[in-house]
């Protein structure tokens, strides 16, 4: 599963892991993502989407409907 939020765009973030002696290591801070499946009443269907941990809580605020159509505003396959 990809690390990207199809809804807010969230990408995995990268920095150093630091030991005790301070020697740096590369490291990649990954977003929540979860699979999740909503019914669109509009469509007769359900969708599946990749959302991050805020993106579902945008959802619940917003409304899959208008979820959607931002997610295909950024130009995203739903």
């Amino acid at each position: 599963m990809s690390a990207h939020c199809q809804l807010t765009g969230a990408q995995p973030g990268f920095g150093n892991r630091i030991s005790h002696s301070h020697r740096r290591t590369s490291r990649r801070f990954d977003p929540n993502i979860q699979r999740k499946r909503y019914w669109l009443a509009g469509e007769g269907r359900y969708v599946r989407l990749t959302l991050s941990a805020r993106a579902i809580k945008t959802v619940d605020t917003i409304g899959i409907e208008a979820a959607v159509a931002r997610i295909r505003a950024r130009g995203v396959k739903v």
